[in-house]
């Protein structure tokens, strides 16, 4: 049964209980020649043409249907079979791997896996029609993509090292937080957080924890008339003198100065980098640990 007399000649085998494998064997017929045929003679369909790929259809995989699969890959070992499965598990996909399964698929498809599958297909049939006798079977490999979990960037690997951190000082960082416990919440030792905060923030830790208090006043001057010295303690400044100092730091003015519009200039207001300004304010850093 085909509705496409060109493009790769996939053979369906059924081993449903409902003998349902027609009706998804439709699902390709638009890109691929699909003939459905009975497991014990396929080694005669593999003679009479070059076939592309080896379909078996199960809805619950039981002990005879999978030896069948075993049995055609050893039958035609040059061509690659797809498995298709309704019932799925961690340990049925394993054993479709080490079996040689060309596509492991569950089902019921979508349309993107059909997509995905059906561009895999045609990679793999072009392949084979360019290819000469003697390489045949190195072409019937299949390498899939690697999940989005896996293809992640390193620096992406790096900022979830830090994720529960980061989050936890977004949180609380009007209060006194521990490098040690804050690597804890990493599963990293504290001179590793430390090394890897830097790495992916720019800033240590603290210097993060004080951009973020400094944008909690600035927030709190703009928008409501509590008294500044109050403003400094909510963000977690014990010092109003220290609190003014890293303001006018990072600011370019003081807080009085910045509640009463005195700001400077956007081109001279420091909004750059905290690692640029950090050799300038040394104390800042202490961020009144102690008190």
């Amino acid at each position: 049964m085909s509705n496409s007399p060109q493009g790769p000649l996939l053979l369906w085998v059924d081993l449903t209980h409902d003998r349902s494998t027609e009706a998804l064997m439709n699902q390709f017929t638009a890109f691929s020649e699909c003939r459905l045929v009975q497991a014990h003679s396929l080694t005669d369909s593999t003679r009479s043409r070059r076939v592309d790929m080896i379909c078996m259809h199960f809805d619950r995989p039981d002990a005879l249907g999978l030896n069948q699969l075993q049995q055609v890959k050893r039958a035609a070992p040059s061509i690659p079979i797809s498995m298709f499965t309704v019932q799925h598990s961690e340990e049925l996909a394993v054993w479709a791997m080490r079996s040689g399964v060309w596509e492991y698929v569950t089902l019921p498809l979508s349309p993107a896996e059909l997509q995905r599958y059906r561009q895999a297909l045609e990679r793999l049939y072009e392949l084979r029609q360019s290819s000469n006798v003697g390489s045949r079977r190195a072409l019937s490999e299949h390498y899939p993509e690697l999940p989005p979990s896996i293809r992640l960037t390193v620096d992406h690997q790096k900022h979830q090292l830090l994720v529960r951190a980061t989050q936890y000082i977004d949180q609380h960082f009007c209060e006194n937080l521990d490098q040690k416990e804050l690597a804890l919440l990493c599963g990293l030792t504290p001179s590793r957080f430390s090394r890897l905060f830097r790495e992916v923030h720019g800033v240590c830790y603290l210097e993060y924890m004080l951009g973020k208090r400094l944008e909690f006043a600035k927030d709190r001057l703009d928008n409501t008339q509590m008294p500044i010295t109050t403003i400094g303690y909510d963000a977690g400044f014990r010092d109003p003198s220290y609190f003014a100092r890293a303001f006018k730091q990072f600011v370019g003015c003081t807080p009085s100065e910045y509640r009463n519009g005195g700001r400077p200039l956007a081109a001279v207001v420091v909004e750059q980098d905290l690692q640029d300004a950090a050799p300038a304010y040394p104390d800042a850093l202490r961020l009144d640990v102690g008190s």
